[in-house]
Order: structure tokens, then C-alpha cells, then sequence
């Protein structure tokens, strides 16, 4: 019996292997991307670029063990849910509200210590913020927020 099961557990693990979403990867020019409504230096783009836009962006690098399923499948979430909350490529196509709103959420995120996630630092080391990037991004954030017309500023609830 119990090698029956193991059987079958082998086969849908190997059945699952077939079973793939499409990848995050744009090959468009980032017309759209963040940089083009707001000045960034680049300090803050590669900042953002190492550690924020493999879920934030429409172009995720992905490694090596991404390729095996259920892996890849949680990957996926995280692309999702993360280009929900905030998706840097497509920032200049959302209206001034949503776009003054990934901006305080920006410095939120990276003021508390919420992105990048754990799961995401427990293997790309790289993307562990030093304080000197957090505060160079979080005053880039604040920076532009302060210039956003209260008007476009939702208020927390």
C-alpha cells in the first residue's frame, strides 16, 4: 500500500512539472516605469532594481530551482500579489491617486521593515537593505510624496 502511494505522489510530482504559468519577462521598453513620472537617482534604481523588481515589475529574474514545480507556482503568487500592490513598470499608467499611494507605501514598506519579505532574503542576500539604502530610499519616497497635491493623497483609514 504504501508503495502504491509513493507511486502515485512520484507521478504528480512529475505530472506537475508540465503545468507552468507564463513567466514574468517584458521584452518592452519601460515606458511606463516609475523613472518616467518622477525623477530617480541611480543610487535608488539599483537599489529598487536588486531588491524589489523581480516582484514588482513585469521583468523577474528568475534562478535556477524556479524551474521545479510547486517552486515556481509560489513564485508566481508572490509576482502576482506584488505587481497588485506595486508594479514599477506600470506606474505612470495608473491614475495620479494609485500612484501617490505606491509612493507612501514605498517608504512604508521599507520604513518598517516589511519589504523586502524574509522569503525573498532568505536567498537573494543581495536584497538585504543596508540602513544606509533603506533611508536613501525611504527619503527618495518621502521626497516625492511631499511634492504630490493634497488633493491626489487618499488619508488612511
Amino acid at each position: 500500500m504504501l508503495k502504491k502511494i509513493l507511486l502515485v505522489l512520484l507521478a504528480a510530482i512529475i505530472i506537475i512539472q508540465f503545468i507552468r504559468p507564463a513567466k514574468n519577462l517584458s521584452t518592452a521598453a519601460p515606458t511606463q516605469d516609475i523613472f518616467v513620472v518622477y525623477p530617480m537617482p541611480d543610487s535608488v534604481h539599483r537599489i529598487l532594481a536588486k531588491a524589489c523588481y523581480d516582484c514588482h515589475s513585469n521583468d523577474t529574474r528568475y534562478p535556477w530551482y524556479a524551474n521545479i514545480q510547486p517552486v515556481y507556482w509560489w513564485m508566481n503568487n508572490h509576482i502576482i500579489k506584488g505587481k497588485r500592490h506595486l508594479n514599477f513598470d506600470e506606474f505612470a499608467a495608473q491614475p495620479a491617486q494609485k500612484q501617490a499611494k505606491w509612493i507612501r507605501h514605498i517608504y512604508e514598506q521599507v520604513d518598517s521593515n516589511e519589504m523586502p519579505l524574509d522569503s525573498y532574503t532568505w536567498i537573494h542576500k543581495d536584497a538585504i537593505l543596508t540602513n544606509e539604502e533603506k533611508a536613501l530610499v525611504s527619503n527618495w519616497a518621502k521626497a516625492i510624496y511631499a511634492q504630490i497635491p493634497d488633493s491626489l493623497k487618499k488619508k488612511k483609514k
